[in-house]
């Protein structure tokens, strides 16, 4: 949904333009967009950004720690832009706040997902290709890698802040739409650049429905429509010099996402531990907000005036 805003007569400025300019933006900018987001919060499926539309989204992960360590709060910001229909790409700050320790920023993640097939396909499947420089205090667990065991954020974040890691991450985004379901499959390859650390292994899948395929003719917050609840599964499959399930974690979670009319949407996946080396819990949340023509907005603002 985009706003129109009415021509107005120029304004007398040392900048002409300028202020039609503004008003495009507070147009623009006070109208959201109505697309429907998917609940996963691990899982990607093959739906991409908007072209010049930017989300805005908070998530924060809460961990309970077996044995030794403290329980944990990680969280993080995510910028998501539409390059282009086949191009999104992704900004991530992480922070974490270990119980009885400290608070800290742990790094950045720059994400870039490709979708190389336009119309849909039987399968429809996207690159995704992420650079990472993030410490060993990162808590967030946007992925499950590798031998990650919950064992690994035992010790206090004086000691795992000291390295940092700068890795390549890698994944087949498989995904589905049949019926008002959508199903994705999401196999993970992990690089560490700056070690000859072996590759790393995970997976993520998961499936979602809306509650009600069918939309209401009133605008609502609470109408079925706007529900959209699944469940995701995700784990680490070891690396290439000990492939398997042998000391992994794995983890179930339900989820679901509340679309606001507003723009707003909330979501919501509490992730049950599936083994001994997973943690008993990850509750995660998350609320997003998306600008519709932001791309638009901000060329007209920062272009040449006319």
């Amino acid at each position: 949904m985009r706003c129109d805003s009415e021509r107005t007569s120029r304004v007398p400025s040392a900048h002409p333009g300028w202020w039609a300019r503004c008003g495009l933006a507070v147009c623009l900018l006070s109208c959201p967009a109505l697309a429907q987001e998917g609940p996963y919060i691990v899982t990607y499926n093959h739906h991409m950004e908007e072209p010049g539309n930017l989300e805005i989204e908070y998530f924060s992960t809460v961990g309970t720690q077996q044995g030794e360590g403290n329980n944990f709060h990680a969280f993080w910001m995510e910028f998501e832009y539409g390059v282009r229909a086949w191009w999104t790409s992704e900004l991530y700050l992480d922070a974490q706040t270990t119980v009885n320790d400290s608070t800290l920023f742990t790094g950045f993640r720059w994400e870039n997902r490709f979708r190389p097939l336009r119309t849909e396909h039987f399968i429809n499947p996207v690159i995704y290709i992420e650079f990472e420089n993030i410490s060993d205090a990162d808590k967030i667990l946007k992925e499950i890698e590798g031998h990650d065991v919950a064992s690994d954020f035992a010790p206090p974040n004086s000691i795992l802040r000291q390295n940092w890691n700068h890795e390549l991450e890698l994944k087949l985004i498989l995904s589905k739409d049949y019926r008002g379901f959508n199903f994705a499959v999401n196999p993970l390859f992990v690089k560490n650049l700056g070690s000859g650390e072996p590759w790393e292994f995970g997976y993520a899948a998961g499936i979602s429905r809306p509650l009600a395929l069918k939309a209401s003719p009133h605008r609502c917050n609470f109408c079925r429509e706007n529900f959209i609840v699944g469940a995701e599964i995700y784990g680490g499959l070891g690396d290439t010099t000990n492939p398997g399930l042998n000391t992994t974690s794995h983890y179930l979670a339900p989820v679901m996402a509340w679309n606001l009319p507003s723009g707003w949407t909330l979501r919501i996946s509490p992730g049950f531990g599936l083994n001994e080396d997973s943690h008993h819990l990850l509750m995660r949340w998350g609320v997003s907000y998306e600008i519709e023509g932001f791309g638009e907005v901000f060329r007209s603002l920062f272009g040449k005036h006319p």
